[in-house]
């Protein structure tokens, strides 16, 4: 099993940067790792995903502005979050998954003038 606990969100203005963190509990050597979101009212949604082999995913409408980073000697995913919009206001969540799936309690990131 593994426990996922992302840190890192808040308030930004449109146009300025956010790194949510994910700390895992344990080894994610060999996981798919990614963040995803929820915005209230919409199903959650992939934002960007390393997988076990190194290849990452981005979805379109963050593609050029986030990255995505794994540490697995920390055994932590980050997320760097740069030229936000206010369409990027969501529930942001850590996910890990090897065979079964985990998922971290989620942080909050709004983005607002």
């Amino acid at each position: 099993q593994v426990q996922l606990v992302e840190s890192g969100g808040g308030l930004v203005q449109p146009g300025g940067s956010l790194r949510p963190s994910c700390a895992a509990s344990g080894s994610i050597f060999g996981y798919n790792t990614g963040w995803y979101r929820q915005a209230p009212g919409k199903q959650r949604e992939l934002v960007a995903k390393i997988t076990s082999g190194g290849t990452i995913i981005y979805s379109d409408s963050v593609k050029g502005r986030f990255t995505i980073s794994r540490d697995s000697s920390k055994n932590t995913v980050s997320l760097q979050m740069n030229s936000l919009k206010p369409e990027d206001t969501a529930v942001y969540y850590c996910n890990a998954e090897k065979i079964f799936t985990w998922w971290g309690q989620g942080t909050q990131v709004t983005v607002s003038s």
